[in-house]
């Protein structure tokens, strides 16, 4: 079949790698992709939340499945505008429905998911431009450090980790009478600091039924040892050496379970992934946020873990037969390094041209933020590219993506060094 994918990172680009190896896979569309997309399949030039381009497309090249990449188009709706036109009511979308998406969209409408149905997560109170000085004297009851998130979407940049109540009580001013992230912090949830090591489970659902995919540990901040801004991603792992089965039972009947079962008793329409952003305390899996798609760089080094066929597995969960798939995951190890543009998270060069691809062996090369120009690829964003490669533990997977992104090169290229420094020892 033909099957349309909206995205243009390097979750998309691992997307595609693994849908075009599928017997299942006729033509495989990306809108908009990324010079990593072009190079296996068709890249459109239309922006997915351009609902009415994506409709023309899907009709014209008798698409027969949409999925969806990034969080924009599943909160704009996108499930719903299919399902509510004749035309393309049979096509299935993997991805939620408009409610579902609020469990990313809206902070305060996942915290009040999450405490309905019993699932573990930091106490909170949520404030408006209105109740700000509230949100104050509410900071004034809580221990540093002090944890502010924009309710809305913000590009992963939305949270504030604050040591200083003056400073928390300032930004949080800042966010709701000065609109720092813009419409997205026109409402601010503050929550309590939870002190633990983080890691990311991914839920494949088909709405009823669900298949728990490999976990994942990203790493966040711009800076070796996890300093300074965050990011998108600088690089993940898989699996997480300290999920273990005992772990990753808690997770499965206190979180995973009651949060499928939410969705259900709710009537929230949801087939596709629930990223569960967790934190572990002292053994014990706290939930810190939801996310309704696959993370970045996470998609990198999951989906390379995963043996069965990716488009054979929509199928399933479009058609609600997901029980039906015995899940394969490859025992090895799998990590990957982003290699950013110089002065990301902040402002940097588009259009660097970047060498040495062709050089690289041992590894896959996910391209995130990169576009063909003149035959050339070229840097086309902050996070440029994702280095990827397998390997018995963690530490030698790293280690030959490393060597790699050694061959790699182009004006200002930086990448942490550290990746899984954490978990040494």
């Amino acid at each position: 079949m033909n099957i349309l994918l909206l995205g243009s990172g390097g979750r998309e680009h691992a997307f595609a790698w693994k849908m075009t190896q599928s017997p299942l896979c006729n033509k495989l569309f990306v809108a908009p992709g990324n010079a990593g997309t072009d190079s296996i399949a068709t890249n459109i030039n239309i922006s997915p939340t351009d609902f009415e381009a994506i409709k023309k497309l899907v009709l014209q090249e008798n698409i027969k499945m949409v999925v969806v990449g990034p969080e924009d188009p599943l909160v704009a709706g996108i499930y719903d505008f299919f399902l509510n036109d004749e035309s393309l009511r049979s096509i299935p979308i993997i991805g939620p429905s408009k409610l579902g998406a609020q469990l990313e969209g809206s902070k305060e409408f996942a915290k009040e998911f999450m405490i309905k149905h019993q699932i573990p997560t930091a106490a909170y109170d949520s404030f408006t431009k209105e109740t700000v000085e509230k949100g104050c004297r509410f900071l004034e009851t809580l221990q540093a450090p002090y944890v502010l998130k924009a309710d809305g979407l913000a590009a992963g940049k939305g949270v504030l980790i604050l040591q200083n109540l003056k400073e928390a009580q300032q930004e949080l001013r800042s966010m709701l009478v000065d609109a720092k992230f813009g419409a997205a912090s026109s409402k601010v949830v503050i929550e309590e600091f939870l002190d633990g090591i983080e890691l990311s489970c991914f839920v494949l659902t088909d709405g009823k039924n669900y298949k728990i995919l490999p976990t994942a540990k990203d790493y966040k901040r711009i800076g070796e040892g996890d300093t300074g801004l965050n990011t998108g991603g600088m690089g993940a792992i898989s699996p997480v050496p300290f999920a273990d089965a005992t772990l990753l039972q808690k997770i499965e009947n206190r979180i995973v379970i009651p949060t499928i079962n939410g969705l259900q008793k709710d009537g929230i329409p949801y087939k596709g992934f629930v990223f569960i952003g967790l934190i572990n305390v002292n053994g014990e899996p706290i939930v810190i946020e939801y996310n309704v798609r696959m993370g970045d760089p996470e998609t990198e080094v999951v989906i390379p873990r995963l043996k069965n066929d990716l488009v054979e597995l929509f199928v399933a969960v479009a058609n609600q037969k997901l029980d039906d798939v015995q899940l394969e995951v490859d025992e090895r190890s799998a990590a990957t390094v982003m290699v950013v543009s110089g002065g990301y998270p902040e402002d940097y060069e588009k259009g660097k041209e970047i060498s040495g691809l062709e050089q690289i062996q041992d590894s896959i090369v996910f391209h995130a933020g990169t576009k063909t120009e003149n035959g050339k690829v070229v840097s086309n964003g902050g996070r440029v590219l994702a280095v990827t490669s397998y390997g018995n533990d963690f530490q030698e997977a790293i280690k030959k993506s490393y060597q790699n992104i050694e061959k790699l090169n182009f004006d200002t290229m930086y990448y942490r060094k550290d990746i899984g420094f954490d978990l040494l020892g």
